[in-house]
C-alpha cells in the first residue's frame, strides 16, 4: 500500500501560486511575439496543470474557483 502525499502548509501554498501563475497566463493577451500555434500551446499545457492541481485532494480552504474558471477559458481558447 502507498501513502498518500501530503504536503506542509508552505508545499501547499507554493503548489497553489503556481497554479495561480497558470491561471494568469491563461486570462492574459497573446503576446505578439508569438505565433497563435504557440500560445494553442502554452494555454494547453496550463490547463492540464490546473486540471492536474484541481484534481489534488490535499487543498484545504484554498478558492479553486478561479483556477476551474481559466481551466473553462482556456478550454474555449485551444478549441
Amino acid at each position: 500500500m502507498t501513502e498518500s502525499y501530503v504536503p506542509t502548509a508552505e508545499e501547499r501554498a507554493k503548489h497553489y501560486s503556481a497554479a495561480l501563475d497558470s491561471v494568469n497566463l491563461i486570462n492574459s493577451a497573446k503576446p505578439d511575439e508569438i505565433s497563435q500555434e504557440e500560445w494553442s500551446d502554452d494555454i494547453e499545457r496550463n490547463v492540464q496543470h490546473l486540471e492536474l492541481m484541481v484534481a489534488k485532494d490535499f487543498w484545504i480552504d484554498e478558492d479553486m474557483k478561479p483556477l476551474r474558471d481559466a481551466i473553462t477559458a482556456g478550454r474555449v481558447i485551444i478549441k
